[in-house]
């Protein structure tokens, strides 16, 4: 890997269970699977269920969501496909089993995703605001800007909104958000004063009169402050412009890609961007995205992820593959390779997979080829055996990309998650790089992934750009 430096394996790795409110997430089909739970997603005892499992596993439940369905292969507008396998359709509101979840958890955080081009910042802050207290500061907003165009038609709009302007809306819509938190109530605004018969002061809420290209909102923030303000922000956007954004405001970013050096560069290049936006490249938490099978022998491992993969519908992971590129693959031969003939996205994509694939140079990328590979965990990662084999994969990502954790994805619910437990959780404490829950107790979301040193009483770093906006009690 060049000259790069490699972390420590003592560094302290940072591990999330990457979900969707759906029956199946990144593996379509698998809500068919005997063992699975996963369809009992409109369940608020499942929700409940599963928090108590990830409690002390994981540092976060990251709820991935989307506001429109896939429907690019055999399209336009054909959702036929995602049907029979309930590729991520349907899927219900991610936010309302949250305050559940807190309420039986102490360590737990919760990664939300939520929209800047077709939310109101005004509501979404009110949102955020209210779960930062219901969970006592263990929330976490994913911004996204949304990409497909099922979700623009039903917003109201003929087409998507250009690429690089949904950037400029989030940069406006961030700022608002900064304002409505930060900056209109003063932080010592509430002080229930019964000799005064105030609740809160008068003279410490104001309006933010925001006036600007995309929003105009008058403010104050309907909610009091709590704990963070400002959720911790996570991003995930891998475009020039989602780079400079993420580099400026993220504090966790989800990283694309599947093979050592592609990650690497990216780890590197967002850490060069945080400096020129004025930032401390330490206080960004680069996590990659990963399909984990474990079992108590690496060979009933790899006979698990045989298992799961029968019960994969390709329909539904090549529908999956249309939405996340914008390619209709249905329009190629089923013999066709695709490594060669594919389009650039399938090409860049099956180049990545044959760099972890042994052997790959002789397989024949066809459409069933990439939809078995699609099948679970989606275009990701993969790491199937023990737990001393999976750790292994693990900190060889750590060591050659320098990222700090992972989004772990599934195929059946509880029983992967009740696997890492089992079997990961326990070899990566006995190698020093896994958390003790116990001592994130009370913390915000983000003292527990920045530290004291860039989280200080669970507030933006001085380095953020929100932290323009703070309203700091007068001594």
């Amino acid at each position: 890997m060049g000259n790069h430096p490699k972390s420590p394996p003592s560094k302290k790795w940072i591990l999330n269970a990457f979900f969707m409110s759906n029956p199946a997430f990144v593996a379509p089909g698998l809500w068919r699977h005997p063992r699975n739970q996963n369809a009992r997603y409109n369940d608020i005892s499942y929700w409940i269920e599963l928090a108590k499992l990830l409690e002390g596993n994981f540092h976060a439940i990251f709820l991935a969501d989307v506001l429109g369905p896939y429907d690019v292969y055999k399209g336009p507008r054909n959702i036929k496909p995602i049907l029979a396998g309930a590729a991520q359709f349907p899927v219900s509101d991610p936010s309302l089993p949250i305050a559940a979840m807190a309420a039986v958890t102490k360590s737990l955080s919760f990664g939300l995703t939520s929209s800047t081009t077709y939310e109101s910042p005004y509501l979404l802050a009110r949102k955020y605001a209210t779960l930062d207290h219901l969970t006592n500061g263990r929330i976490a907003w994913n911004i996204v800007t949304s990409y497909l165009e099922s979700a623009a038609r039903s917003m109201g709009l003929k087409e998507q909104i250009e690429h690089d302007e949904r950037y400029a809306i989030a940069e406006e819509f961030l700022e608002v958000v900064y304002k409505l938190l930060e900056g209109s109530w003063r932080d010592d605004a509430v002080v229930r004063d019964e000799v005064k018969k105030q609740y809160t002061h008068p003279d410490r809420v104001r309006n933010i009169d925001h006036e600007g290209k995309y929003f105009q909102v008058a403010g104050p923030s309907l909610v009091e402050p709590s704990r963070q303000r400002t959720p911790f922000i996570f991003q995930a956007g891998a475009s020039k412009a989602g780079k400079k954004f993420a580099a400026k405001h993220a504090e966790a970013i989800f990283l694309p890609g599947m093979e050592f050096g592609a990650v690497r560069r990216t780890v590197d290049e967002l850490r060069r961007l945080a400096v020129e936006q004025g930032r401390d490249p330490r206080s960004l938490k680069l996590i990659a995205g990963i399909h984990v099978v474990l079992a108590e022998t690496d060979d009933l491992a790899q006979e698990k992820y045989e298992e799961y993969l029968s019960y994969a519908d390709l329909e539904g992971s090549l529908a999956l593959f249309g939405g996340w590129s914008g390619t209709d693959l249905s329009g190629f031969a089923d013999d066709d390779d695709l490594k060669f003939i594919g389009p650039p996205a399938m090409q860049s994509m099956v180049e990545n997979w044959s760099a972890t694939i042994p052997g790959s140079d002789n397989i024949k990328w066809t459409k069933a080829r990439v939809a078995q590979e699609l099948a679970l965990g989606g275009p990701h990662a993969r790491a199937v055996g023990t737990g001393k084999t999976v750790a292994d994969v693990l900190e060889s990502w750590i060591r050659e990309t320098d990222i700090d954790g992972f989004n772990i994805s599934y195929a059946i619910t509880p029983g992967d998650f009740e696997d890492h437990a089992k079997y990961l959780v326990p070899e990566l404490k006995k190698r020093g790089v896994f958390w003790d829950a116990t001592e994130a107790e009370g913390r915000t979301t983000r003292e527990t992934y920045l530290g004291a040193d860039f989280a200080k009483d669970g507030r933006l770093s001085n380095d953020h750009p929100g932290s323009q906006y703070k309203w700091p009690a007068e001594k």
